[in-house]
C-alpha cells in the first residue's frame, strides 16, 4: 500500500483506521505483526504513524504535556504506541489534524510551544506541506498559517483575528488594532515592523506611545529625559527584545534607525520611510491623534493599537482613538481590526479576567438603565 505525503487513506483491513505517514515512499507497514482488538465500521479512533522518534518526543513534550494539552482542549484521549499515536473521541479528526501540522512545524526546524498548540487548534490544523521562499515579506507555509520572519524568530498569528489583522498591516497603509489586553496587537505590529524593516521595505522603526500614569501619582522622576519617559516606552523595548538581538537594537537606537519615543515628541515631525507604531492610543486626546496621523509621510507604514475599556485620560476628556474611529471608517488604505476575548494569547486565566470585568461592566450598566427607568415611573 503507498501512502502519500500529504493525505490521510483509509487501510482497508482496519475499517475506519488511518494511517499518516511523511514520507513519499512505499513501506511495509506490517499489520501482519500487530495484535489489534477487533473493530467495527463505527470505531473511534484515529491512528497516527510519524517516522522521526525524535521528532515525536518534541511533539508530545516533556512527560507528555503537549498531548495533555490537547486532550483537555478537545477533550479526545491519545495513546502513545511507540512511533504511532492513537487519537480517541468526538473530536479526533480535529486533534488529528493539529498534531499533523505541529509535526511539520517541527520538520521545518521550528519549535512547539503552548502557544503554537492553542494557535493550530484555533486556525485549524491542514495536511498541507511546509516551505518557504527566500525574499518573502510574508510567507504562508500553509493555507490559514501566516508567518512574519525576524532576526530570533519566526511569529505567527493564533486567530483568525490575528491573521486578518497582518494581513492589513502589510496591505495598508494605515491600519487599526482595537481589543483587550493580550491579544497581541502590539506585538504583531511591532513584528511586522521588524519585519519590513530587515527586508529594506522600510528605513527605520518608530515606536510611540502616550506617557500617562495608569491611576498613579509618579511625580518628578529621576534622571534625564530618557530616564524619565523609558518607563512608559518598556513594553515597547520588551517586543522590540523578541525579534532583534539586544546588541543590535542598541545600535539600531543610536543611529537613530529604531526610535522609541512618547507621542508628544512627534509634533512638527514628517515620518517618511519609516515603519510607525503607536500603542496605548486609547490615552491619546483627539488632538493629538490628529497630530499623529498627519505625521505619516511618503513611503511610511502606521499603526495605531489601542483598548478601549482602559482608558486613563482626565474624567471628560475625550479618548482619540474613538474619535479616529468613528471619522476614518470607509477611507480606502486603512483598515480597522477588531479583537475580543477569544482572541486573547497570553495566559489562559486573562481571557477568564476580562470577561469577569467585561460581565461586571454589562451589569454595572443595566442596572443603571433600569434605575432610572424606575426613577421616571
Amino acid at each position: 500500500m503507498k501512502i502519500g505525503s500529504f493525505g490521510l487513506q483509509p487501510a482497508a483491513a482496519l475499517g475506519t483506521i488511518f494511517i499518516w505517514t511523511f514520507s513519499e515512499t512505499e513501506i511495509v507497514l506490517g499489520f501482519e505483526n500487530l495484535t489489534a482488538a477487533p473493530v467495527d465500521e463505527h470505531s473511534h479512533e484515529v491512528l497516527l504513524e510519524f517516522p522521526d522518534n525524535r521528532l515525536l518526543i518534541d511533539l508530545c513534550g516533556e512527560f507528555d504535556k503537549n498531548l495533555t494539552h490537547i486532550e483537555s482542549f478537545l477533550g479526545v484521549q491519545i495513546v502513545r504506541r511507540g512511533n504511532h499515536l492513537v487519537i480517541l473521541g468526538d473530536a479526533r479528526e480535529k486533534a488529528a489534524e493539529v498534531l499533523k501540522a505541529l509535526y511539520l512545524r517541527l520538520e521545518a526546524g521550528q519549535s512547539v510551544e503552548p502557544g503554537d498548540i492553542d494557535g493550530e487548534i484555533r486556525l485549524g490544523g491542514t495536511d498541507e506541506g511546509t516551505g518557504t521562499r527566500d525574499g518573502d515579506q510574508i510567507e504562508m507555509f500553509k493555507p490559514g498559517n501566516t508567518e512574519i520572519m525576524t532576526r530570533k524568530k519566526t511569529v505567527q498569528p493564533r486567530t483568525e483575528a490575528q491573521k486578518a489583522y497582518v494581513e492589513n498591516l502589510f496591505s495598508n497603509e494605515l491600519a487599526f488594532g482595537i481589543g483587550p489586553a493580550g491579544t497581541g496587537k502590539t506585538y504583531l505590529a511591532v513584528a511586522v515592523g521588524v519585519n519590513m524593516f530587515l527586508g529594506g521595505h522600510v528605513d527605520k522603526i518608530i515606536l510611540s506611545r502616550p506617557a500617562v500614569e495608569a491611576g498613579e501619582r509618579l511625580g518628578f522622576l529621576p534622571g534625564d529625559m530618557k530616564d524619565k519617559v523609558d518607563p512608559y516606552m518598556q513594553p515597547l523595548y520588551d517586543a522590540l527584545g523578541d525579534f532583534l538581538p539586544g546588541k543590535q537594537v542598541a545600535k539600531l537606537i543610536e543611529e537613530k534607525r529604531i526610535e522609541i519615543a512618547p507621542l508628544a515628541f512627534m509634533r512638527g515631525r514628517t515620518l517618511a520611510n519609516a515603519f510607525v507604531v503607536l500603542d496605548e492610543a486609547q490615552n491619546a486626546t483627539s488632538m493629538q491623534m490628529k497630530m499623529f496621523l498627519t505625521r505619516l509621510g511618503e513611503g511610511s507604514r502606521m499603526v495605531i493599537t489601542g483598548d478601549r475599556t482602559q482608558v486613563d485620560l482626565p474624567r471628560g476628556v475625550q479618548s482619540g482613538l474613538r474619535d479616529a474611529e468613528s471619522l476614518l471608517k470607509g477611507i480606502n488604505q486603512i483598515s480597522f481590526n477588531y479583537f475580543t476575548v477569544k482572541d486573547v494569547v497570553r495566559h489562559p486565566l486573562v481571557a477568564k479576567i476580562i470577561s469577569a470585568y467585561d460581565e461586571a461592566s454589562e451589569n454595572a450598566a443595566a442596572q443603571k438603565v433600569a434605575a432610572k427607568a424606575t426613577d421616571g415611573s
